[in-house]
């Protein structure tokens, strides 16, 4: 079975799943990482567009990390990663983090104060979250889901920031002209 209905062009029947998938609303996020390689200290921030509750107790996060990206590397070396928020604004902020960040500032104690010329703080696992980010989760992993072209990670939220009061807007796909999949 082909997929493609008959009497419909491939062509034609490709552009329409595209379109029906890139329709799928989303929201857009930044992960942290950090792990121990080759006895250094590698972070990274990506954007995702991925990411979920997947239970209530525990609290459980799964974000879905492009197989080959720095990311899935630093997540699976290092057990954790983070899920920043950002507010509807901040659309300039996830094109920086679409490559491996190679540009990272650290304090006189390590600590990582700014990546890709954003100011960063580090989550209680260590891996960076983004200063202002509007909310958000450190996890540490619990299970790995091989799904294909990406890493389906499940972690547990060991802690987590953000306002007191109401959540405000967050950033989705929609807000930007980025999409994915199809």
């Amino acid at each position: 079975m082909s997929g493609v209905p008959e009497g419909r062009d491939l062509g034609d029947h490709d552009r329409l799943r595209r379109r029906v998938l890139w329709s799928m609303p989303t929201g857009l996020y930044v992960i942290g990482s950090r792990a121990q390689i080759d006895g250094t200290t590698r972070r990274n921030l990506m954007t995702a567009n991925l990411v979920v509750q997947v239970s209530i107790e525990p609290k459980l996060v799964g974000a879905a990390l492009d197989g080959s990206s720095v990311t899935r590397r630093l997540v699976e070396a290092g057990g954790a990663f983070t899920v920043c928020l950002l507010g509807r604004d901040e659309r300039a902020v996830v094109r920086r983090f679409v490559k491996p960040v190679v540009d990272v500032v650290t304090d006189s104690e390590g600590r990582a104060t700014a990546m890709a010329g954003v100011a960063v703080t580090e989550a209680p696992s260590g891996a960076p979250v983004l200063a202002d980010a509007v909310a958000w989760l450190d996890c540490e992993v619990r299970q790995r889901l091989d799904c294909g072209s990406h890493l389906f990670v499940v972690g547990e939220v060991t802690a987590v920031d953000g306002p007191d009061g109401e959540m405000p807007p967050v950033l989705r796909m929609e807000d930007t002209r980025m999409n994915y999949g199809g």
